[in-house]
């Protein structure tokens, strides 16, 4: 999907394979930037993501020699799954968030740390990390064509957002959660302040996220909305839970949050009560 001439979209569905068995349909967004020396890439989509991110190249008379760098929004399995085959393939420089990296150089460690179902199947393997991102870092790309990074936590510690100035692009990573969706999250109150942050940008025309379809920036400000309302909502459910409950179970906490939220009680799961546990942090 063409978002500019310079900005190109793929979008990669995959599953995954819940404990009782049940597969679960997702999707998300890598991203394309096409420069006049080389392509660069927004993340890396899962494991069977190269074959897909080559194809597209390709289609638009590029392949992936071409590719010089990924910037990893943040290191979750969904995001860096492909990179140990395209580094294989192109040779392409790391680009991460230093509260990321340790998890992208090691992927078992990261599975240790963060047992998300189906994990082995979704990610290749570690990849050393060339480049560390941090806030308000600028990197050149090429003359013209350069990328300002935000940080913006709360999806994750290190978590970050992208934009290219010269094309009024806003590549956002997870870092806006999607109102009705399972709520996945480290920090609630990172998230909050994120989501705000994100909403003040000026001179954006497009909003490009990874688990959401490319908005207009009006339109994601109206999203964005939604999202912080969302999230104050799930925090009011856990805030009733340990009112009414001397300790809390995480099985019945995510339960009940999810029975409120209208999503399915069996999708409870570790990742879940990780993201409930962190409003529990100022109740």
């Amino acid at each position: 999907m063409k978002i500019n001439e310079e900005v190109h979209a793929i979008k990669i569905p995959f599953q995954i394979k819940m404990e009782t068995g049940a597969l679960l349909d997702r999707f998300v967004y890598v991203y394309l930037i096409y420069g006049k020396e080389a392509v660069y890439l927004i993340d890396s989509g899962v494991s069977s993501s190269q074959e897909l991110i080559c194809g597209y190249l390709k289609k638009t008379g590029k392949n992936c020699e071409d590719l010089a760098l990924i910037i990893h929004t943040h290191a979750h399995p969904d995001h860096i799954g492909a990179t140990k085959s395209l580094k294989e393939v192109s040779n392409l420089a790391i680009a991460i968030h230093p509260q990321e990296t340790s998890w992208l150089e090691d992927t078992e460690k990261q599975f240790r740390e963060r047992p998300v179902p189906g994990f082995h199947e979704l990610v290749e393997g570690s990849v050393k990390v060339d480049m560390a991102l941090e806030d308000h870092d600028v990197i050149e790309l090429e003359e013209n064509l350069h990328i300002e990074v935000i940080h913006t936590p709360g999806h994750s510690p290190g978590s970050i957002s992208l934009i290219i100035p010269e094309k009024k692009v806003l590549f956002t990573g997870d870092a806006l959660p999607v109102a009705g969706e399972m709520p996945i999250y480290d920090d609630f109150n990172e998230s909050i302040d994120t989501l705000k942050k994100l909403k003040d940008l000026e001179n954006i025309d497009f909003v490009l996220g990874s688990w959401d379809n490319p908005k207009t920036f009006k339109e994601a400000q109206k999203s964005i909305d939604d999202s912080i309302e969302y999230l104050e909502y799930i925090d009011q459910l856990v805030s009733e839970f340990k009112k009414e409950n001397e300790s809390i179970d995480a099985s019945q906490l995510c339960k009940y949050v999810l029975k409120e939220l209208a999503l399915p009680e069996s999708a409870a799961n570790p990742l879940i009560y990780r993201s409930l546990k962190s409003h529990l942090k100022h109740i």
